[in-house]
């Protein structure tokens, strides 16, 4: 890889690495901070297992003027998603579970209110009508895994499982981390099984449940957008629903504050498995890069790879979904391509976050990628910044 340290504009220095062949990643990102608003930022790119894109640049935090540092970590929201998904994937690949069970053989209090015939694939596609919790989602009840395991185990379906699809925003990651306690031989919750059979294996800055051990001088801070760009952004509709504590999208993002600390910039010591990853983008697409060839690096099975890869099984009545107002598509607890939002090639399967992240596997091109940023945007299908990386990159292989 080249050693470059390109400036965007008069203020800005974009630093890393790149491979011959990707310098309009290298470009891109440049523009991103002269063109498209950025603040600070990472991308990373493997291809064909190897490193091609490492590029960091602008600040980490808005208030200090702090810059991004290579190693600097911060949140990526339902980026989380596909990281908490990788576990049941090496789960499956182990032949503790099987997707197409119902979730009940593995978990038998989940057996109530008309969950007995929920497969594991219903419930990682967000078609279990699971997508809220009908009590407060409190940091004390996301704390105690057994009294959280009873309510979730309670809820009963907003509508019947298999026919709808409703973005699981907060809930999906508490039931799969329930889930893997049940069928984990060591009983380890979801973000401490992810440390254990994933971060630390590959080496990799992404934690699940961040320790104490980690200084706030290595976590980036968000700048979150106003009322206006996000009027302007999400669509005055969009925005009438978000604040209708009634709705079925504030509804599906409730607890979704919780990582956030006043005092300690991210939440420690506390799992939100759907959007309280903290990481660098370095380490998500390391990550994705093992999945997206043959995974030998955590012994995955060919098999779980191909179902990964394969298209989605969508609902009866089909793939609008109930929370997100848009036909998005999901599978086995990843988010795949589609026309509303497209990322890679077909086979690819991943999972963006709020303000603009995004990780993802694309198997056909051999591709593992990862963008992340302090500045949140307000798109739904596809931040600009990171559209512009990928539409580069795609460019750069053909």
């Amino acid at each position: 890889m080249a050693r470059i340290a390109t400036v965007a504009d008069d203020r800005v220095a974009v630093h890393g690495d790149v491979s011959v062949g990707f310098e309009a990643v290298r470009e891109a990102f440049a523009d991103n901070f002269a063109r498209r608003e950025e603040l600070g930022g990472a991308c990373c790119v493997y291809y064909r297992g190897k490193k091609v894109v490492d590029l960091w640049g602008g600040i980490r935090n808005g208030e200090t003027g702090e810059p991004w540092e290579p190693d600097t970590m911060v949140i990526v929201h339902s980026t989380t998603k596909g990281l908490a998904a990788m576990t049941l994937a090496l789960a499956h690949s182990r032949g503790w579970l099987d997707y197409e069970q119902p979730v009940c053989r593995y978990w038998p209090e989940f057996a109530q209110q008309g969950k007995e015939k929920i497969t594991v694939r219903q419930l990682l596609g967000h078609q279990a009508g699971l997508f809220a919790l009908d009590i407060p989602v409190t940091r004390e009840l996301v704390g105690d895994l057994d009294r959280l395991a009873i309510e979730l185990a309670r809820q009963k379906p907003a509508w019947e499982p298999g026919t709808r699809q409703g973005y699981h925003g907060i809930t999906l990651g508490f039931y799969e981390s329930e889930l893997l306690r049940r069928i984990d031989p060591r009983h380890r919750s979801l973000g401490t099984f992810f440390d254990g059979e994933i971060a630390r294996p590959l080496g990799l800055d992404v934690y699940i449940r961040l320790p104490e051990s980690i200084p706030n001088s290595r976590l980036a801070t968000l700048a979150r957008p106003g009322m206006v760009a996000m009027l302007r952004g999400f669509g005055p509709r969009f925005m009438v629903e978000a604040m209708n504590p009634h709705s079925n999208i504030s509804r599906t993002l409730r607890g979704s504050e919780l990582p956030h600390d006043a005092g300690q910039i991210y939440a420690r010591n506390l799992e939100i498995p759907s959007g309280g990853a903290v990481g660098t983008a370095w380490a998500i697409a390391h990550a994705y890069s093992v999945f997206a060839l043959d995974g030998h690096e955590l012994g995955l099975r060919r098999k779980t790879l191909d179902l990964l890869a394969a298209p989605a099984v969508p609902p009866t009545l089909g793939w609008f979904d109930e929370c997100l107002r848009a036909e998005v598509q999901f599978s086995l607890g990843f988010m795949k391509p589609s026309a509303t939002w497209p990322f890679g090639t077909a086979t690819s399967f991943g999972s963006p976050g709020a303000g603009g992240s995004l990780g993802f596997a694309d198997p056909a091109a051999r591709v593992g990628y990862a963008y992340v940023t302090s500045r949140m945007g307000t798109t739904l299908t596809g931040d600009p910044r990171d559209v512009a990386l990928r539409q580069a990159l795609y460019a750069s292989l053909t």
